[in-house]
Order: C-alpha cells, then structure tokens, then sequence
C-alpha cells in the first residue's frame, strides 16, 4: 500500500480527499493534518466519514507525517503550502499542492495575481500543471504537481479542442462560469452565508479574477500562441457543481456534427471526459460526486460563434478527485483507480 499524508485535512477539499481515499484499493491515509481541529477524531468534524477511518487530525506544524507518508496532498490556501512543498521535494517525497503557489511558470504572474511574494520560484520550473488530459506524460515523471483550480480544469477542457485545432480568433475567448458555494470553502465569510446566497446569484471578481491568468497560460500553451480571455465566475445558491460556458468566434465555417465529431475525437480516449451527443447540454446533476467532466457543443451560425458548455463537480474533478487521478498516475496505478464509481444523481 502507497502511504498518503492529508495536510490541511478539515476543509471540504480535504473531506473530498478522506472520503476519496478510505476506499482506495492500493492507497492508505497515513495521517490527515490541520491547522484547526488537531487532536479531534477526524469523524467528529465529518460524521458522514465514521465507519470509515478511525484517524485523528494532527498538529499542522507536526512535520513527521511527511517522513511517514510516500506521497503528500496538500489542501491549503495559496501562500501556505510553499515551505511544505519544499520539504517534501527535498526529501524526495512526490508532491500535489491543491493551493496556487506551484500553478504558473512565472513567479512574477502569480506575485501579481496574489499579491504575495513566491516563497521558492526555484521550483517552478520542475513542477507540472496536473491536467492529466492534457499533461499525463509529464505528471507521470514529476516530483510536484500544481492541481489547477475548479474554473480553470472547467473551462480549459471545454476550449482544449477549438485551440489546438486553431479554429478560434484568439481574443475572442469569453468564459461565464457558475459554481456552487463549496468553491468559496468552509471558513466563515459573510457572502457565503446561507441568507446572502440563498435564491440569489451574483458575479464576481471581474475583470480581475485570479484564475484568469491560470487559464490564459494553459490555453496559451495549447494554441501555442498568446491567448486573452474574458473571464467572470458567479456564485449560484446550491452547494456544489459548476457549468462554464465559452464562446468563441470562429476562424472558419464548422457546423454543429463537425464541432461534435472534433470534440468526440478528441476526447475518445480520455475517460473521465464525456462528450454529449450533437444537440444535448450537460447539467451540473449528473456529474455530482464524480471525477467526470461532461460537455456540449454547438455552433451559432448567425453569429459565427461557437458554444461549448461544460460542468464539474468542483470538488472533485475540480479539486480532490483531479489530485487522487494526478497521483494515481504519479505513482504508476491505473489512474481511474479510487475514482471509477457513477455521479449521485440526486
């Protein structure tokens, strides 16, 4: 058995993590940290878990969990898993952040966007951006993984095709995208208080969101050119899920069973990618609790534009779920390992 460490253990991502891994046929919790909650039962924080692990939250400044432990999660904040991604690598420990800190290429993008000086740039370099459809071959070699954020794992997988293709005017991107309150996490906040976002929906960070370079360096890297999106997130009242939608002006004339045919093609290998039928949209519903993303496409002929919509769970494939498919490749497992199971309808 591969031996997990679960740093930052009580967050929902980190509940994902558990609630993942307990059943996972070549991989054991080794221990689950937490800068609240140490000392607790871990199913005291989460009942729904008991029967499951009988594990108790370490201290998070406890550092022998990385010595016990063969692979690390962490499920922090941006700006916390920095001196933990450090220790981990150097003592030859493979490595996924679900923060932001090991997202980009350039420290000088990500000191920017979070306001916040990178606390090892060295390592940016040798860390892999962990979109197994997109980067399997070298997350399959890497020591640190960046898992990307809900938003950009949506909207990337919804425009891979269109771009490696060249088939889109490059600024021409835009991305409205909708998730549920889960994506603003577990810590008390006054937005996401049941009265505030209860029967409302609103946008927010525009014009200014901090996955908005995160996407544009990987859609950049696709195309193999610089891309430029308009991108705005909204907060809708039900509790997980997301749906993006993208549109694009088209370079040249593609009808809607070409479009479907390019996206079925494209994907026809990739298993947790499901590409609907010519005509049919997915629904948040029928992905919920699964590491699967399902799309749709269709082509605006009056307008020239394409419309491609895409949902995911955004704690699952959005976060934990993408983390157990990156190290289930990292450690040389089938990757559905943990993860081949159907999404809870209702």
């Amino acid at each position: 058995m591969i031996k997990a460490g679960i740093v930052g253990g009580t967050g929902y991502t980190g509940q994902e993590l558990v609630r993942l891994l307990c059943r996972h046929p070549h991989i054991s919790i080794e221990g689950i940290s937490a800068r609240s909650g140490a000392g607790k039962k871990y199913t005291d924080i989460y009942a729904n878990l008991r029967g499951f692990t009988q594990l108790d939250c370490e201290n998070f400044a406890d550092s022998t969990l990385i010595d016990r432990s063969d692979v690390i999660i962490a499920a922090l904040p941006h700006g916390l898993s920095g001196e933990l991604v450090y220790e981990v690598n150097k003592k030859g420990k493979i490595v996924i952040d679900l923060g932001a800190d090991f997202r980009f290429k350039d420290a000088k993008v990500y000191e920017e966007w979070y306001k916040t000086a990178h606390p090892y740039p060295e390592l940016l370099e040798s860390a892999v951006y962990g979109i197994p459809e997109l980067n399997r071959s070298l997350i399959r070699d890497a020591g640190i993984v960046g898992n990307p954020g809900c938003y950009p794992t949506c909207s990337i997988l919804a425009l891979a095709p269109l771009l490696k293709e060249d088939l889109l005017e490059g600024n021409s991107i835009i991305i409205d995208a909708k998730s549920g309150v889960s994506g603003a996490g577990r810590a008390l906040k006054p937005g996401s208080h049941f009265c505030e976002c209860n029967e409302s929906i609103k946008a927010y960070g525009v014009a200014g969101h901090r996955h908005t370079p995160e996407i544009e360096e990987q859609l950049s890297a696709i195309s193999g050119k610089g891309i430029t999106i308009s991108f705005t997130p909204h907060l809708v009242p039900m509790n997980r899920g997301m749906l993006v939608t993208v549109y694009g002006k088209l370079k040249k004339n593609v009808n809607a069973k070409q479009l479907n045919r390019l996206y079925t093609d494209y994907y026809e290998s990739e298993y947790f990618v499901r590409v609907m039928e010519n005509g049919k949209m997915p629904t948040t519903r029928q992905v919920t609790g699964s590491n699967f993303c399902d799309i749709g496409t269709a082509v605006d002929q009056r307008a020239g534009r394409v419309v491609v919509c895409g949902v995911i769970d955004n704690l699952v494939k959005g976060a934990s779920g993408q983390a157990v498919q990156n190290m289930n490749i990292m450690c040389g497992l089938d990757e559905k390992e943990g993860l081949d199971m159907p999404p809870a309808y209702l």
